[in-house]
């Protein structure tokens, strides 16, 4: 070096948000090296700059499309309710209390997805839409706060609503679902990266979100709610499915083993068809004693064409316009058949 000429120092160099994330969740080992097999391959993009997240952005973490699936199944449950307790009798609170705490629980597990899957470097593979922890918009600590915050709001109105019924034992169900909502994606096991997701999904937006509807109003569990919790359950297996079945490749790559992943392509549009026609076996059955029960097979609109779509696609943006449909046909079905059974 000449004398007198100062050192060069080298550019530092800003990380990629998903890169510094997979850091971060790995201790800080060399080379972003974990016990999970998401940061084996975490590609090392270039550099990016920073976006402190918008209030677009924190809405569309919410991930507003999967609302129907906590509204449907208390539709559905409502409407048992009233035809098991008789005319004239209706608890619009309790009804109302279910609804929020559906709606606050889907949100917060929302939320707490987006901060695991972010802090674990799944996101990383993702071909859609950044996430807010993945994506590096919001600080991970503040995406799990704002998910904490819709749990403990969730748990506020079951609390409530259990002090309303005297239902006491309701409240080990409501641990079971917090727990269960964020050990989805949370945790050192989550069972949503072994295939389980479908399985947990039936228990709880099906069986539990239904008929624990009609059970807070009517204090018992009738034909209607249960078999309508299966259908509901079914139709929420059939989103998770096309949902996973859009993002086969990036959960592969990731390590996340889904049951699109362990089953492959051509079951799982096989899978998901069974999923989302079978509830309509279940409606039929009741038109034979709710004749506007018949009134469910126009979700069949909706439901058959994202059939097609799911079977026929070969990119994600179709597979898309199919979890949508998918979504509203849940909506559709929870509210035609509960006014079938209210009225």
């Amino acid at each position: 070096m000449a004398q007198g000429a100062r050192p060069v120092r080298p550019k530092q160099q800003r990380l990629n948000p998903a890169a510094t994330l997979a850091g971060a969740a790995s201790g800080g080992k060399k080379n972003g090296k974990s016990g999970h097999p998401a940061f084996k391959n975490v590609p090392r993009k270039g550099p990016a700059a920073v976006t402190p997240a918008t209030a677009v952005d924190w809405i569309a973490g919410a991930r507003l499309r999967t609302l129907p699936l906590a509204i449907a199944p208390v539709l559905l449950g409502t409407g048992a309710a009233i035809v098991a307790a008789g005319p004239g009798v209706y608890h619009p609170v309790r009804a109302l209390l279910a609804l929020a705490v559906a709606l606050l629980l889907q949100i917060g597990v929302n939320y707490a997805n987006d901060y695991s899957d972010g802090i674990r470097g799944t996101d990383a593979f993702r071909v859609g839409p950044a996430r807010l922890t993945g994506g590096g918009v919001a600080n991970p600590r503040t995406v799990l706060r704002v998910a904490l915050v819709f749990f403990g709001l969730a748990a506020v109105a079951g609390l409530t609503l259990v002090i309303l019924t005297q239902y006491w034992w309701l409240l080990l169900v409501g641990v079971v679902a917090l727990l269960a909502a964020w050990f989805y994606t949370g945790g050192r096991k989550p069972y949503g990266y072994l295939g389980l997701g479908e399985l947990f999904v039936f228990v709880f937006f099906g069986l539990v979100a239904t008929a624990g509807t009609t059970y807070v109003q009517v204090g018992d569990f009738t034909t209607e709610s249960v078999l309508g919790g299966v259908a509901m359950g079914l139709i929420a297996c059939a989103v998770l499915m096309v949902n996973n079945l859009r993002d086969i490749v990036p959960d592969k790559a990731a390590g996340k083993r889904t049951l699109a992943v362990r089953i492959g392509r051509t079951a799982s549009r096989v899978v998901f068809c069974v999923f989302l026609l079978l509830p309509f076996v279940i409606a039929g059955l009741f038109s034979l004693v709710y004749p506007l029960g018949i009134f469910t097979f126009f979700v069949l609109l909706l439901a058959l064409p994202a059939c097609l779509i799911t079977v026929t696609a070969t990119s994600a943006r179709e597979l898309l316009l199919a979890l949508k449909l998918t979504s509203l046909a849940a909506l559709a079905y929870g509210l035609l058949l509960g006014l079938a059974f209210a009225f």
